[in-house]
């Protein structure tokens, strides 16, 4: 059962080129399948979260990142009666526009592209689903609905540079799209701490006053005093998750009910996101964050590899701007329709970390 402010697949806003409807399956779950059968999708597994794929096979990846987003995007979605289907599709695209390397990647190449816009990975996701994957024989693109494409261009960073065909459908986006925002902070928060204790570049010892792990590590230690260390993290980092993805959950239900909101049309010209944390949670997920950015994302060995990414990146650009005859013809192709340097642009975007670096030593490494 939908509740009357989720997204009803009959009520959709339909596709860019109109398709006949399938047999038996809704249109977001076709639109799920798409994505999940998109090479820019396949190419999440090497494409990096905070840690290289070469640093070690623990830690996660963009695609085992969008994977923790989906689950617990489908769980809440389920539990406040909303759209199962589109949320799982919205969580499973929401990180198919970022780069090789990151936000060091995507940095680099806003920093290249400034005179012909930027490059901001929501909108490049955007690109993808509606031009750069070529599939289909009656459309470019993905041809996915207008509810998943709008998330797209009402998540966070995109609303700059939201195209005009979503200005008139409200401010907000819907309530499966504003689960998804708030599930991917709560998913890579809680795995970047797992994967910085795993990976030797965070000590338990430093999280001890951080009210989001004191309390259930200091919990879990005394239900499980003679676990492993590995058992306590593992315990710890769930009920981490339960925490906030339970706060969540009971805050939203409450400001959707306050809100009084009877459509999806209705959330979307609502003043504020309705899918919101409580106080008391905020303020721990806030200073998670802080500590995270201080002693993790600012690591010496993290801040190496971002700096050797930006030097890939540029260089990559760089090259194949002034010699596009580099590039395979198919990516050629583009040039004339989307210019010399957005089409370079597109091309890196879409290459794994993996591809990157060895396209990178093949044209540089020997000076």
């Amino acid at each position: 059962m939908i509740a009357s402010y989720g997204c009803d697949p009959g009520q959709s806003r339909g596709r860019r080129f109109p398709e006949p409807p399938h047999a038996y399956r809704n249109p977001f779950q076709r639109d799920r399948d798409r994505i999940i059968h998109a090479a820019a999708f396949r190419r999440l597994e090497f494409k990096t979260q905070v840690f290289g794929y070469h640093e070690s096979d623990y830690v996660r990846n963009r695609l085992t990142h969008t994977l923790e987003v989906s689950q617990i995007a489908r769980s809440l979605a389920r539990s406040l009666g909303l759209n199962e289907d589109l949320a799982e599709a919205i969580a499973l695209s929401h990180d198919i526009g970022h780069p090789p390397f990151g936000h060091a990647g995507e940095h680099a190449l806003d920093e290249v592209a400034q005179h012909i816009g930027g490059f901001n990975h929501n909108i490049q996701g955007l690109r993808i689903v509606d031009e750069l994957e070529q599939r289909y024989g009656d459309f470019p693109g993905l041809n996915l609905t207008f509810e998943v494409r709008e998330a797209f261009a009402k998540h966070g960073s995109g609303r700059n540079a939201m195209p005009d065909e979503f200005m008139g459908s409200g401010t907000q986006a819907s309530l499966e799209a504003q689960i998804v925002d708030m599930v991917d902070e709560l998913a890579y928060t809680s795995h970047d701490i797992d994967d910085g204790l795993a990976h030797g570049r965070l000590q338990v010892s430093d999280l001890d006053e951080l009210d989001l792990w004191a309390r259930p590590f200091h919990e879990v230690r005394n239900r499980y005093p003679d676990a492993t260390l590995e058992v306590w993290r593992h315990e710890t980092i769930r009920r981490v998750i339960n925490r906030l993805a339970t706060d969540l959950f009971e805050n939203s239900r409450q400001r959707i009910r306050d809100s009084g909101v009877d459509s999806v049309d209705a959330v979307r010209n609502h003043t504020e996101p309705l899918i919101a944390y409580g106080e008391s949670a905020m303020r721990a997920l806030v200073e998670m964050k802080r500590f995270l950015l201080e002693h993790l994302y600012r690591d010496y060995r993290v801040v190496q590899m971002n700096q050797k990414a930006r030097r890939i990146v540029t260089e990559l650009y760089t090259t194949f701007r002034d010699v596009p005859q580099q590039m395979p013809p198919g990516v050629r192709n583009r040039c004339d329709q989307d210019g010399i340097e957005r089409t370079v642009v597109d091309y890196i975007a879409a290459m794994t970390d993996k591809a990157a670096l060895e396209l990178w030593a093949r044209l540089f490494a020997n000076g």
